[in-house]
């Protein structure tokens, strides 16, 4: 048997190994197919917020926040996370906080201050 013959073989049963332990591991029962959506949808939920949240913030303060100082949500629906702001001395922001809804796609509360930047 020629190398390029072994070679080909390693190949195919690469992939016929590969095929039978995706099979195998496809068998979940609805309640774990049911709790992996919703780590999906909490996970999905949760980058939106730390994708638009900063944004916005930096949009109607000029302040780039990284890290919320808390977050708050129910996992299913909304998410809140707040932010302390680091130049509340210099005229910066003291405090903002960032809702996102599911439902909505996108930002349905931004306060600023307690001033109401965005509200859907």
């Amino acid at each position: 048997m020629s190398e390029t013959m072994k070679i080909i073989l390693g190949v195919a049963a690469l992939f016929i190994a590969g095929f039978v332990m995706v099979g195998m591991s496809k068998r979940q029962s609805p309640q774990e197919m049911e709790a992996a959506s919703m780590i999906r949808n909490y996970s999905a939920l949760q980058g939106m917020a730390n994708q638009k949240c900063p944004e916005a913030i930096k949009k109607a303060t000029g302040e780039q926040v990284y890290f919320p100082s808390e977050s708050a949500s129910d996992k299913e629906t909304y998410i809140t996370m707040k932010w302390l702001g680091e130049n509340a001395e210099k005229g910066g922001f003291k405090n903002a906080s960032c809702t996102l809804k599911s439902n909505l796609g996108g930002i349905s509360e931004l306060l600023i201050d307690d001033k109401t930047i965005i509200k859907k």
